[in-house]
């Protein structure tokens, strides 16, 4: 009988930090010790925080393991699964103190600052289920939505629910969900299509991964409902090669779902066939745009397309098809089983339900979180991200992606939703939220989302292959130190052609983050430009490393770990570093012991 159970994130993150070394090593102190059949085993998706991983949480006490390495393991199991006493060392908490015992105990995922504003929808399986299980996804009540669709719904009471929700697409366009399936259903053809796309290329994004690694199911239960709902057979998920462990829980999953029934043909004995194949991505970040996906499937270089017409009557191979993100999909289910008005009571009046972002940059907690849409910034940054560490302070928020823009300190206490970012100068995107202190340059910042968006161009528009080009050039003349006072309207002239004549998304939203950060923190450029300074020190060739000689006490140390003998001075005596010969690599200051050298 089983007594325990120990779960252990399987996610990529925790992958990365071993745990699957920690999950090899518990099945060899389980066995043992005698204790296999008594405590059984679950590999999981992602818990969430990332930062604390690799993650073990043990029930039924819920206790809550971080930073768990392989060697730890023993331990554990004579401890808490023989003896029954918490090892409170590995217990994580809000503060860092070490817990009592009774503290240890209680210290379970849901009570910590992390989690208690929190609402998992999209993410309620992650950290869970066995997400290689499909018994595992049924037992959550997986596939109860599809069987109440089949069963006692028309297709049209489907995109009814799923328009009274206020559901829109959490792929960052915002458009609403039941209204591109009406679209689609009203469109008359022999085949129809549903896509996912999950083909998720922000830097430092990985909201749709985790799903995907956690709960497949709810996205392959999804897709077959919106199948019903649009008169759609067939379905094609766009993942990207780079997600393998994705990749291999998509195939599964599918296989599985084929396996019970729930994938092919007479679904649960209805004449409702419905099948989905996945197609793997090179990598290529235009190919997140819905018309370029679609392109990508269809066995060609993934551009876009000019629309109108849209994919919804024209799209994958000249057929009706709706394109719809894994965090849209991950929705859909729970709003049939519960109902339009209860997502709707989430989140603001023209944003319902929750938002999944990956937290990232500057900040304690990084991970997944998934909040209500209408939460603030600042409850992000210093409740659930437990603030910005080394006792910096905050300076901008960047939302969005290349795609999206820098929000400043002053407006932390704005909600977020989708017009409220849009009305800030910045957007909701697929849900990267990267949080930047007083150490960062906002004028690089603008300079490297558009190093990548150049990178990324497919190059079929000239306003996006040509502009961005142009843009960029501008911002590595300021920041070496060349810009003239005229290069800002140069910016902002290009940046607003830029995103009134490309073709697509990429290119209508990659001047964002630097009309953003010429908008608030238009000081900084001047200062790049005026001064000759980068005040955050960041921008090499604005810098100069500089020896303090009352502080400098002479011990060479700097002198011997000079890559380029750019410092020079007697043993004893204050040294000096010849600017003509400094790299600006910041060795000779991390090397002192005396805090003699600084930049300026």
């Amino acid at each position: 009988m089983i007594r325990s159970h120990v779960l252990v994130c399987g996610g990529t993150g925790c992958t990365a930090s071993g745990s699957a070394a920690i999950r090899e090593r518990l099945q060899e102190e389980l066995k043992t010790h005698g204790l296999e059949d008594e405590v059984k085993i679950v590999q999981t998706g992602c818990f969430g925080l990332c930062s604390l991983g690799p993650i073990m949480i043990i029930y039924p006490e819920g206790t809550f393991y971080s930073m768990v390495k392989p060697d730890d393991v023993p331990e554990i199991v004579t401890e808490h699964l023989l003896k029954g006493r918490i090892v409170e060392r590995l217990v994580y908490n809000d503060t860092g103190d070490k817990h009592g015992e009774e503290e240890a105990q209680a210290a379970s995922l849901a009570e910590t600052a992390f989690y208690k504003k929190q609402k998992r929808v999209a993410l309620r399986n992650c950290g869970v289920i066995n997400p290689e299980l499909i018994d595992e996804y049924i037992a959550m009540d997986g596939y109860f939505a599809l069987a109440k669709v089949l069963k006692e719904m028309t297709p049209d009471d489907v995109i009814k629910v799923i328009l009274d929700s206020g559901l829109r697409g959490r792929g960052g366009g915002g458009f609403p969900t039941g209204r591109k399936w009406q679209f689609a259903r009203a469109s008359v053809s022999d085949k129809k299509y549903v896509v996912c796309n999950a083909d998720e290329g922000d830097p430092g994004a990985f909201m749709d991964r985790s799903v995907l690694e956690g709960d497949p199911h709810a996205v392959l239960e999804a897709m077959a409902i919106a199948g019903y709902a649009i008169g759609a057979d067939e379905g094609w998920i766009y993942v990207r090669a780079e997600y393998p462990i994705a990749v291999k829980r998509l195939q599964i999953a599918i296989e599985q779902a084929r396996e019970y029934g729930l994938l092919g043909n007479n679904i649960f004995g209805t004449d409702f066939n419905f099948d989905i194949h996945i197609r793997l991505g090179a990598g290529a970040f235009v190919c997140g745009e819905e018309t370029a996906l679609l392109t990508s499937i269809e066995g060609n270089r993934g551009e876009p397309r000019p629309r109108p017409p849209f994919p919804a009557v024209k799209g994958l191979w000249g057929q009706p098809t709706i394109v719809n993100n894994v965090e849209t999909f991950a929705n859909i289910a729970q709003i049939i089983l519960n109902g339009a008005e209860w997502f709707a009571s989430t989140g603001t009046e023209t944003s319902k339900g929750t938002k999944v972002f990956a937290l990232g940059g500057k900040i304690k907690n990084t991970g997944l979180v998934e909040i209500p849409m209408g939460t603030t910034l600042r409850e992000v940054i210093e409740e659930i991200g437990g603030g910005v560490p080394n006792g910096k302070k905050f300076k901008a928020a960047q939302t969005g992606g290349p795609s999206g823009g820098c929000l400043p300190a002053s407006l932390i206490d704005t909600p977020i939703d989708y017009d409220n970012l849009i009305k800030a100068g910045s957007m909701m995107g697929s849900g990267g939220l990267i949080i930047m202190d007083e150490d960062t340059c906002m004028v690089d910042i603008a300079k490297f989302f558009l190093e990548f968006t150049v990178d990324e161009s497919c190059g079929k528009c000239s306003p996006c292959r040509i502009g961005t080009v142009r843009l960029l050039e501008i911002l590595n003349k300021i920041t070496s130190g060349n810009g003239e006072m005229e290069d800002l309207d140069k910016l902002e002239e290009l940046a607003n052609y830029i995103k009134s004549a490309s073709l697509c998304a990429l290119g209508q939203t990659a001047p964002n983050p630097v009309l953003s950060t010429l908008r608030f923190f238009r000081d900084e450029y001047i200062a790049h430009i005026v001064d000759k300074k980068c005040p955050a020190g960041v921008c090499k060739a604005l810098l100069q490393y500089v020896i303090d000689p009352e502080k400098c006490k002479g011990c060479t140390l700097c002198a011997r770990n000079c890559p380029v003998s750019a410092i020079s001075g007697k043993v004893k005596e204050p040294h000096t570093i010849d600017q003509s010969k400094c790299i600006k690599c910041g060795t000779c200051m991390e090397k002192c012991k005396f805090g003699a050298i600084s930049k300026k």
